[in-house]
């Protein structure tokens, strides 16, 4: 153990530990003394110990207390932002890009173009909130100003919360012990109570319904941005959701969008469906790597909103039916009259 370390800091319990930043039990694994001190855990440990998890003592000893710091991050809320202002940057010829763009609390907002178009790179560059630093060299500024950068680069706390089309869990926990763990880290009163509110809604955004007893390892990629959807709404503080492609997740989209809206962040997805973006306040429109337009909804896309749905509810029907094993023999009103 080096001389320089803080009992204090590493007096807490590993039990203490994995439940106050979910990293510690990716780390330390199961452990046949949960009583042991974080301080002690790390005297006991040899060199093999210490090749394994690849750090040398000294450096462990730092992680540690860098997973502590985080923690705290975790139980201080992020400041509720006033706006996220987007400025242009430039195409793939290098052409200037024509956007500013200021974004509200409560806003959602779509983007949408061609595959390869920059649709992702647009989310990427306002999940680091760029600052002319990444390839389209597009800024990004939180109430009008340049995000200091201990906020940019924090592992806790941030500013934003990504949803990506593909989630796969790798830590042995269940459900339940996985929120829970979260909820503690945010100092929930009732960690039990939010883990299952959390996970009730999840199952109505799920095609296929989980309990707090099921492994994470086992959840379909459905129910894993199911559940992730209902976490970010429902227990995190970032105000700024990003999420790509939400109709390839095999969820309730329509749902998990008003799930979020209703938390009163700013929500930007990439998507291909017509629904999806026409359900947004504007979409944002990408071509050849830079913004092409901003379109406001119209009040006629909003009508032809409600007959889209409606075709879409009747497809939906369709499809569980056969997932159910029904035959399709017929095809209902209106597909019939298209024969």
């Amino acid at each position: 153990m080096s001389a320089h370390m803080s009992p204090a800091n590493l007096s807490l319990r590993l039990d203490e530990a994995q439940r106050l930043n979910p990293a510690f039990a990716t780390l330390i694994g199961p452990t046949p003394k949960p009583d042991l001190s974080l301080a002690d855990w790390l005297a006991s440990l040899d060199s093999g110990d210490l090749d394994r998890l690849k750090f040398s003592r000294v450096e462990l000893e730092a992680h540690l207390l860098a997973l502590i710091q985080d923690a705290q991050g975790f139980r201080n809320p992020v400041t509720r932002i006033k706006s996220l202002r987007i400025l242009g940057g430039r195409d793939k010829t290098g052409a200037a890009e024509n956007l500013d763009l200021d974004l509200r609390p409560g806003a959602i907002v779509s983007v949408v173009g061609p595959t390869g178009s920059g649709k992702s790179r647009l989310l990427g560059d306002i999940e680091c909130l760029a600052q002319g630093d990444t390839p389209s060299g597009r800024r990004i500024l939180i109430d009008g100003e340049i995000p200091d950068p201990a906020r940019r680069w924090a592992a806790s706390g941030k500013l934003v919360a990504q949803l990506s089309q593909n989630m796969n869990f790798v830590v042995d926990l269940t459900v339940g012990d996985f929120v829970e763990m979260h909820a503690e880290c945010r100092a929930v009163d009732n960690p039990e109570q939010a883990a299952a509110e959390v996970i009730a809604c999840a199952n109505q955004l799920a095609g296929e319904k989980f309990s707090a007893a099921t492994s994470l390892t086992q959840l379909s990629g459905g129910q894993s941005r199911a559940l992730m959807i209902a976490d970010v709404a429902l227990l995190s503080t970032s105000p700024i959701v990003l999420i790509d492609e939400i109709e390839n997740a095999g969820i309730n989209r329509r749902q998990a969008l008003d799930l979020l809206v209703a938390s009163d962040k700013i929500v930007l997805m990439s998507t291909h469906d017509p629904i999806l973006a026409l359900h947004a306040h504007k979409r944002i429109v990408i071509a050849a790597g830079a913004v092409l337009e901003v379109i406001e909804t119209s009040d006629t896309e909003r009508a032809h909103l409600a007959t889209l749905e409606h075709y879409d509810r009747l497809m939906s029907e369709l499809r569980e039916n056969l997932r159910h094993g029904a035959r399709l023999e017929t095809l209902p009103l209106p597909f019939g009259s298209l024969e």
